[in-house]
């Protein structure tokens, strides 16, 4: 079992994607040729955003190793990266089975009508074996490790179809499809109950500036592609102790900025080969529900947020968070985890952000300051467990990614900071039963709220369909 799925995960999702939409394309009645041209298309996306995103890492990572070494800034808990985190996931009995143990939660929530959700983003099915892997470790029983994912993965489900009608309002082009990611998942009720609290506040309500605002407002200033020049070459002179070296480097710091700016150029033209991939998919499915399920409330495709990263408000937000979250992570009282090589992922914090901000550029900001503040705290506190799971892992595949610094603890930005797995592996880990008969109760009010609500949708698309046939007649 374990060889299967990870010879399934080895393919990524570059392979397996065109394979998975021809199929599903050609189960849903679609040709043969335009269901594997769709495929391709996604497939290709994302290929292209994992040479945008190397490519962002390799010019970045070097500069701010840099920074480091000249302010002496290095931490207690080194930032070992999403890659050693799925690494630390996989090679886990949790791993092993995180694929076929989700999948048969999924069909079973189907069938009971807790969820709308097909979850087909196998790739980050690694958050669920994180969670499950780090839970494993800490209280060295494998029946903990499934428990924390399987709670993970129900959570997860039902957040993705309470946010899916503001994801699709939000975001055009994205009908049929909601957002199963736990790490996005999670900032959801965060960002709803801060935009409420900022709409509170006197005058906040009143500023509406989103990317084209600030476009229309600061000309070129307001243009992500500027901003990505003006933050590379602003990092790059941070690279250099002297005036003499910045004057000595300047070919270098320029280049970083333009290679700054042209991740910031080309995330939303790659992204743009994922609308145009699961445009026809996402038709037919709503086309095919409506003939074979008069009245249905409409499933919808779980897909991973990559999709919609490129907007221009999460372009503009996670740059201007990475040297403000550096800052934050020197001064913050406490702090031990200081993020580098995670920072690329800082895009994907905003994709449930933004239908709750509107995109509103100013609240974005301000509620990822707040999670990714609470974020490296959860980090430094998760930091022993993720040490435990990535020594045992390393000790067994001698796998060099997951290998630790000696003197240091790992840790990582990418779910170890999302509150959600904090929640269930502090109520797993440190209130043991009283936790985990919170967690069990809270989920089945939950699932039990979103039956209601499915049903309750169900009832009312009968409703409306019987009242428009008899209006015709």
């Amino acid at each position: 079992m374990e060889a299967v799925f990870s010879y399934i995960i080895g393919l990524g999702a570059a392979v397996m994607m065109p394979v998975i939409f021809t199929v599903l394309g050609l189960c849903i009645g679609i040709r043969l040729g335009d269901a594997l041209k769709s495929g391709l298309k996604v497939g290709v996306g994302f290929v292209g955003l994992s040479i945008v995103t190397a490519l962002l890492t390799s010019a970045l990572g070097p500069a701010l190793n840099s920074v480091v070494d000249i302010y002496h800034l290095q931490l207690k808990v080194f930032d070992m990266g999403w890659p050693a985190a799925a690494s630390v996931a996989y090679n886990t009995a949790v791993g092993a089975f995180i694929i076929p143990v989700c999948l048969g939660v999924n069909i079973l929530m189907l069938i009971t009508k807790t969820t709308r959700t097909v979850n087909i983003d196998l790739w980050n099915y690694w958050h669920f074996a994180f969670i499950g892997a780090v839970i494993f470790f800490a209280s060295d029983s494998l029946a903990w490790g499934f428990f924390g994912a399987i709670i993970c993965y129900i959570f997860t489900l039902i957040l993705a179809d309470m946010t899916a009608k503001k994801f699709q309002d939000f975001y055009k082009d994205m009908d049929g499809i909601s957002i199963p990611q736990p790490f996005c998942a999670g900032f959801a009720p965060f960002a709803w109950a801060i935009n409420k609290g900022l709409d509170k506040i006197p005058g906040i309500e009143k500023i509406e500036i989103d990317a084209e605002g600030m476009k229309k407002k600061f000309g070129l200033l307001g243009e992500p592609l500027f901003l990505g020049v003006v933050v590379g070459v602003v990092i790059g002179c941070l690279t250099c102790s002297s005036w003499g070296e910045i004057v000595d480097k300047i070919p270098y710091i320029l280049g970083l900025g333009i290679k700054m700016g042209a991740v910031m150029e080309l995330i939303p033209r790659v992204t743009v080969l994922f609308i145009e991939g699961l445009k026809p998919i996402s038709d037919a499915t709503r086309s095919l529900i409506a003939r074979r399920f008069k009245g249905a409330d409409g499933l919808n495709i779980g897909m991973s947020p990559a999709l919609v990263i490129g907007h221009p408000t999460t372009l503009v937000v996670s740059l201007l968070l990475i040297p403000v979250t550096l800052v934050l992570a020197v001064l913050l009282p406490g702090n031990q985890f200081l993020p580098l090589a995670s920072l690329a992922g800082m895009f994907y914090v905003f994709p449930l952000v933004l239908p709750f901000t509107k995109g509103n550029v100013v609240k974005t900001f301000i509620v990822g300051l707040v999670v990714l503040t609470a974020g490296l705290y959860m980090v430094t506190n998760l930091a022993p467990a993720f040490t435990l799971a990535a020594k045992d892992v390393y000790a067994v595949t001698g796998d060099a990614a997951v290998a630790i610094p000696d003197g240091f603890e790992g840790g990582s930005l990418d779910f170890a900071s999302s509150p959600l797995a904090w929640v269930i592996y502090q109520c797993t880990e440190n209130l043991k039963w009283i936790g985990a008969g919170a967690l069990v109760l809270i989920t089945m009010v939950m699932m039990w709220w979103n039956r209601v609500h499915i049903i309750r949708n169900q009832q009312a698309m009968i409703k409306a369909n019987s009242d428009r046939i008899q209006t015709t007649e």
